[in-house]
């Protein structure tokens, strides 16, 4: 169990985990930010407290690394002689895209316990996809965390070397996402719906389509013959899509973002 947990940095990512984690309530929260009144005011929002990263690098036993991969080895630097100087065990967790745990650990000065997520913006609503993995993190402690972050949505564990390709799909589509939503309530308006309801039914109903397939556990394409009737009017719209070629460029997109991130890191290690 995590008995203080500490946030660096309380951008959009941070600020959501920070309030599933405060509606979990398995400990104390502490946040810190760079603009110190952001921190205040979040810490107020989520009845929590706020300190400096100082504090949180030495009292808390759960720390979250929430900055930006560019800001990560300038953020750690000051603090690697405060984790040296503990006698407890703390873990810290990161969540920075195209770092790997090791490269963390270089940058925090020693070999501390890590959790590396790839979690996305839904996370703020508790819909979030989190993947997770983990090294010197022992089983109990790896339950205790998913378990501290259920309420920022769906948590899966897989190895490391996997993590920027989930991410392509998790944490990029959440853009793609956005794309489809909003071609489809074009069409809406091109038909005459009001833009307001066309936007809510195509988002609901990609809502629902996501919670059918995790319910049922059905392949997409029984799902979609289920709805594509002989001669119907979905038949004709599918066949729409395949012409514009929207399987092949969505398949793109996903390899792009991980080719893209690929070059991050090569960039970075050189």
């Amino acid at each position: 169990m995590f008995h203080k947990i500490g946030f660096i940095g309380c951008g959009h990512m941070g600020s959501a985990l920070a309030r599933a984690v405060c509606d979990a309530g398995m400990g104390e929260v502490w946040l810190s930010n760079r603009s110190p009144k952001k921190a205040e005011k979040l810490a107020d929002e989520l009845g929590c407290a706020n300190a400096d990263n100082e504090y949180i690098a030495e009292k808390c036993g759960l720390i979250f690394l929430g900055v930006k991969p560019q800001m990560m080895a300038e953020m750690l630097m000051p603090l690697q002689s405060i984790f040296a100087a503990r006698q407890d065990r703390f873990i810290l967790v990161t969540m920075a895209a195209g770092l790997t745990m090791e490269a963390v650990r270089g940058m925090a000065g020693g070999d501390w316990p890590m959790i590396r997520i790839m979690p996305n913006t839904p996370a703020a609503i508790g819909a979030g996809m989190i993947q997770m993995c983990a090294e010197g993190v022992t089983e109990a402690e790896k339950e205790d965390f998913k378990t501290l972050l259920a309420k920022a949505g769906l948590i899966d564990e897989l190895p490391e070397g996997l993590i920027d390709a989930a991410s392509a799909v998790s944490g990029c589509g959440t853009a793609y996402m956005c794309l489809f939503l909003e071609a489809m309530a074009d069409g809406g308006v091109a038909c005459g719906l009001p833009r307001e309801k066309a936007l809510r039914y195509a988002a609901q109903t990609m809502l629902g389509m996501g919670e059918l397939y995790l319910r049922s556990g059905a392949h997409p394409g029984a799902l979609k013959d289920a709805v594509c009737s002989p001669g119907g009017t979905t038949i004709q719209g599918v066949r729409a899509l395949e012409r514009g070629g929207v399987r092949a460029a969505c398949m793109e997109a996903v390899i792009a973002a991980y080719e893209k991130t690929q070059a991050i890191k090569k960039g970075e290690q050189a």
